[in-house]
């Protein structure tokens, strides 16, 4: 198998700036094999974010695609989505076990290998992902970490690791190259009708 990709939406990156044009590049990403989307539309309040998951899981039924949505557990329970993917402030991992319907996956940021190691250690967690490894548009000011630094969280973890951050097709084999298990991108999808091939 080769590396997971997951999409992770920006409706203001897209041609087509709006909630359709995410479920068109959700249904685009699924029919392409992207294994996982992650839902991160912070400036939608509750019930349009619900309305727009609730359309994206639609959008994917039938394919192995699976939906996640960034932080709200809540709404990703309520909208049938298949995962949510926590923030450092977000509920604890293990909390969130508790609570989700089974199946159901949970992926966390983390920013260091301390920080991987403790997380993973605490439990309840099916992936991570970290960055930005590559400088990034979707994260200005913000300086890249690295591939040494993405091999030294992959080091501390049994997780799988999904690298983010400036990833192209080009430097997809690096992160597969120091163990990450696959990655994470925006800007890669972005601003097109279909999701790119020969990445995976």
């Amino acid at each position: 198998m080769g590396p997971v990709v997951c999409l992770i939406t920006d409706r203001h990156q897209l041609t087509t700036p709006t909630e359709e044009g995410v479920i068109a590049q959700v249904a685009a990403a699924a029919r392409s094999g992207v294994h996982l989307v992650q839902i991160r539309e912070r400036d939608l309040e509750g019930r349009a974010l619900l309305r727009l998951v609730r359309a994206c899981v639609a959008a994917v039924d039938g394919t192995s695609t699976r939906v996640l949505v960034n932080d709200r557990l809540d709404v990703a329970i309520a909208a049938g989505a298949h995962g949510v993917h926590l923030r450092g402030d977000s509920i604890p991992a293990l909390r969130a076990r508790t609570i989700a319907p089974g199946p159901f996956l949970i992926g966390r940021s983390v920013h260091d290998p301390d920080e991987a190691q403790r997380v993973t250690d605490e439990g309840g967690l099916d992936y991570l992902v970290f960055g930005p490894v590559f400088e990034t548009s979707s994260k200005p000011g913000r300086p890249a970490v690295g591939l040494e630094a993405l091999r030294s969280v992959v080091s501390r973890t049994t997780l799988p690791v999904l690298a983010v951050g400036g990833v192209t097709h080009e430097r997809a084999a690096m992160l597969t190259g120091v163990g990450a298990a696959g990655f994470a991108a925006i800007s890669l999808f972005a601003g097109v009708g279909h999701v790119p091939g020969g990445i995976y």
